[in-house]
């Protein structure tokens, strides 16, 4: 017997396997300019600037021992209600993730694991849902 998954369910699969536009609403804001960008490795010429450089040919490729981290750290508390991610597996499926865990807390040490995905060969924009409710 098959299980029908709510309409809820699929969108959310949808949403993690990737989708070649980027959607995100209006009344939401861009945060991360506002953030210290770092990552526990990366190979000469591919580190935060190439993941952060707006261009889709070019991203982060670790170099070291897992976990492959990258951390994203604000000067006073914020509240992140989506986080949205480039991925194509179709590209360079060696580097590409397929689990990836959020953590959140006032310091490195005390990060507390909020929410934990798995992908399945995404390609295109993820959209990760930090509320509870996917605010697209």
């Amino acid at each position: 017997m098959a299980a029908e998954s709510s309409e809820g369910e699929e969108e959310e699969k949808q949403a993690l396997r990737g989708n070649e536009e980027l959607s995100v609403d209006e009344e939401m804001r861009e945060m991360a300019k506002k953030a210290a960008w770092s990552v526990s490795s990366c190979k000469p010429g591919n580190g935060v600037s190439s993941l952060r450089d707006d261009n889709l040919e070019t991203y982060w490729q670790s170099d070291g021992a897992q976990p492959h981290l990258v951390n994203i750290q604000f000067q006073k508390k914020v509240k992140l209600q989506l986080l949205v991610l480039y991925v194509d597996f179709k590209l360079d499926e060696s580097y590409t993730p397929s689990k990836i865990s959020i953590r959140a807390g006032d310091g490195f040490h005390n990060l507390k694991e909020i929410k934990t995905v798995e992908l399945e060969k995404p390609v295109g924009w993820v959209y990760i849902s930090l509320s509870g409710n996917d605010p697209r």
